[in-house]
């Protein structure tokens, strides 16, 4: 949890509280940020999946807006008071250049979390542990992938 104190120079407390006195204090917890840069990833276009396992299973039910118990097991967290760091496995779509994508989540995950928690974003770190290939049933090239060729060859 990121506990962000008025006058801590954190301008997530922007907002006049040093003008008007104390008025309590606000507290972000690490699950917070990971729900906001998971929404990111998964809305940067390249991006297939994001987590492996058991998590990328629960993101794909639980859809797009996923809470934070889903999101803590895909992206993992560090915060400070006023700084924090992020990792995240993703599979990514084939054909999309990697290191073009990884700059794109980067973008969209720095412009989220900061804008959202007022914390500053120092590390991203991007596991690409895999690329999703579309299969017949996706009908990618606008076959009707009934396999009725016979044996599948590569050339008409």
């Amino acid at each position: 949890m990121v506990d962000i104190e008025p006058g801590s120079g954190n301008s997530a407390t922007s907002g006049g509280s040093e003008k008007n006195g104390v008025r309590g204090r606000t507290t972000i917890a690490d699950g917070v940020v990971a729900t906001i840069a998971a929404i990111a990833i998964r809305e940067t276009d390249g991006v297939h999946s994001v987590g492996k396992g058991a998590s990328k299973a629960l993101g794909a039910v639980t859809g797009r807006a996923s809470g934070a118990s889903s999101s803590k097991q895909t992206v993992k967290v560090e915060a400070g008071e006023k700084e924090t760091a992020i990792d995240v496995d993703v599979e990514v779509e084939y054909g999309v250049p990697i290191h073009e994508l990884a700059d794109r989540i980067r973008t969209h995950v720095i412009d989220a979390v900061e804008t959202m928690t007022g914390l500053q974003v120092v590390e991203i770190n991007i596991n690409v542990f895999d690329v999703h290939i579309p299969d017949d049933g996706d009908d990618e090239d606008g076959s009707d992938g009934s396999g009725s060729r016979g044996g599948g060859s590569r050339v008409r």
